[in-house]
């Protein structure tokens, strides 16, 4: 384990941190919890119903949104991924471990945006504990005032 990290073992484990977070930060937060394998949406071929998998667990996601600037969600899945998004650019197969610590670096303004002049692009990079870093491209059109003012 990296340190500064947490172990999110649950998708309730991970929502109790991330209100934490919009504590921290002062954010708003809405929570809107899918459970059972007829409501979560990587179960959608689950029998009416049908609420547990296969090896009989009850299935959890989570939609978080957070109020504010940046415009930030983040969809919790049950297997222990997350799709987070940022000023409507969407990290996919985010580590729930990480997302925590996403979150500190977007709202506590280590998040970033790396502009090249050739070819022309701009990547949101947001750093993580360990020198690591998830980086996705955005696109020149759809900066919004926020990741332009993260421009480096």
């Amino acid at each position: 384990m990296i340190e500064g990290m947490e172990h999110l073992p649950t998708t309730q484990s991970a929502v109790t941190a991330l209100r934490a977070v919009a504590e921290e930060y002062a954010v708003e937060i809405e929570v809107t919890d899918d459970i059972g394998a007829d409501q979560t949406s990587r179960h959608m071929a689950a029998g009416m119903g049908v609420t547990t998998d296969a090896d009989g667990s009850l299935t959890h996601e989570a939609f978080v949104e957070f109020g504010g600037v940046p415009r930030v969600s983040v969809r919790l899945f049950h297997e222990g991924d997350a799709l987070i998004t940022v000023e409507n650019v969407e990290f996919p197969d985010v580590e729930r471990d990480d997302v925590p610590a996403f979150l500190r670096s977007v709202f506590g303004g280590l998040a970033h945006v790396h502009g090249r002049r050739f070819p022309p692009g701009y990547r949101l990079i947001v750093p993580l504990p360990g020198d690591r870093a998830h980086k996705e491209h955005v696109s020149m059109l759809l900066l919004t005032p926020w990741l332009s003012s993260r421009v480096r």
